[in-house]
């Protein structure tokens, strides 16, 4: 056996023992409320009785888990590409194991901000703070609400119809697997999407722009690199993912969102107060206080509520902390987005691909390539169909390199009257 080929026999038994490990670790599940905590605080408030929640979370011994995590870590050769993937992933798990040892405290915040960040962090590229993005997707949403609302009404589709059409397009697409598309009447957010299964909220309306999102984002992001990742030969984990492959995985599906032409601005405005709110929780706001921030800013009550939980997920509803998951996505967005226009500019657009074929960090499909070339790491099974049409995105990316040299502030409507 080569030098190569016991180096990858060694990682991979290390990666099953990983995998093995945090198997019964669900950080989301473990921080989320039920069905009715939402329905007894809408049920007060709609008679003007301030009803605040009591969640409880349960309580788990990780001890043997962060154990089994350290002699991962030890064993894991720093100097190879795979040891350092390992190292770093099973870091990430550790840290989720602290987190979830504090649930309920404010020291949450901490952990959380060391797998997802903080509202004050700077975007990439020396680029603003989320903060400082999402005020500004928020103003411009706000500004062009009423606008949009003219020449685009709004209609609503029934969970059951959303089922049905999404149950029909993943059975077209996933032709080597069965996804069970369901409706669940415990789930508090909209969707929930695993590798075998996309869960969609009962009793609630979908617009087109949400069956839309739905299916590029649930199924043909999460769902699929979930399905690619199983089809790993090696690195089983990539099934899964781990809460340092967040970041990536959410912005690659709202980039998904953005290219197909599904990510509207009410879209990109919920994303960006969620981020307003958990700076606003860090700083004080308790429940009640952010629920309200989401009514004034638009929302429905029930949407409303679904935010603030998500801010408070895992924390005290007094203020002070927050679960900061939610600060991913314009990072992640804005990072993916670089990252193609990246590949396209150094003629990598084949690299991009690489980023289906599991659960990864944006930094492992740099530090994976000769993986995929020793063929240690398969290419993806599934690819979105926008990524199929490769001759598209370059298209749009090479447009929006070029886009980005003019100067909006300089623009007046003479010039372009004149046509620049």
């Amino acid at each position: 056996m080569t030098a190569a080929a016991r180096s990858l026999a060694h990682h991979a038994a290390l990666d099953a023992r990983l995998v093995a490990a945090v198997r019964g670790i669900r950080l989301l599940e473990s921080v989320s409320w039920p069905a009715r905590l939402q329905e007894e605080f809408l049920a007060a408030w709609k008679i003007g009785r301030i009803h605040m929640p009591r969640p409880e979370y349960p309580r788990g011994d990780y001890a043997a888990v962060r154990d089994e995590l350290d002699k991962v870590h030890e064993l894991a050769d720093p100097d190879d590409p795979l040891g350092r993937y390992l190292r770093l992933t099973s870091e990430s798990w550790r840290i989720t194991t602290r987190l979830l040892d504090a649930v309920g405290s404010h020291r949450v915040t901490a952990y959380s901000t060391r797998l997802f960040g903080r509202p004050v962090e700077m975007l990439p590229g020396d680029g603003p703070t989320h903060l400082d993005a999402a005020t500004h997707f928020i103003g411009l949403a706000d500004e062009m609400d009423q606008e949009l609302r003219e020449v685009e009404p709004d209609y609503v589709l029934p969970a059951e119809t959303v089922q049905a059409e999404l149950q029909a397009a993943v059975d077209g697409f996933f032709t080597g697997h069965k996804v069970r598309v369901e409706l669940d009447d415990a789930l508090i957010a909209k969707a929930a999407a695993s590798s075998t299964r996309i869960r969609l909220r009962t009793n609630t309306g979908f617009s087109e722009y949400d069956r839309n999102q739905l299916l590029v984002h649930e199924a043909f992001v999460h769902t699929l690199t979930g399905l690619n990742g199983r089809e790993q030969p090696h690195l089983k984990s990539l099934a899964r993912g781990s809460p340092r492959t967040t970041a990536t995985q959410e912005g690659l599906a709202t980039f998904a969102e953005l290219i197909s032409g599904s990510m509207d601005i009410e879209r990109m405005k919920r994303i960006s107060l969620r981020i307003v709110a958990i700076d606003k929780a860090i700083h004080g706001a308790d429940f009640v206080e952010v629920f309200r921030f989401f009514l004034d800013s638009g929302q429905s009550a029930l949407d409303s509520f679904t935010s603030s939980q998500r801010v408070f997920r895992g924390v005290p509803l007094g203020g002070g902390a927050a679960f900061t998951k939610d600060t991913v996505y314009l990072r992640g967005l804005l990072s993916v987005h670089t990252y193609f226009r990246w590949c396209l500019r150094h003629h990598k657009l084949g690299q991009a691909r690489q980023l289906f074929a599991g659960k990864m960090a944006l930094e492992d499909v740099f530090a994976l390539e000769g993986a995929f070339e020793s063929g240690a790491l398969a290419a993806p099974l599934y690819v979105p169909p926008w990524m199929q049409r490769a001759n598209g995105l370059a298209g749009m990316l090479a447009f929006s390199l070029f886009a980005n040299k003019i100067r909006l502030d300089r623009v007046d409507a003479d010039d372009l009257v004149l046509g620049l």
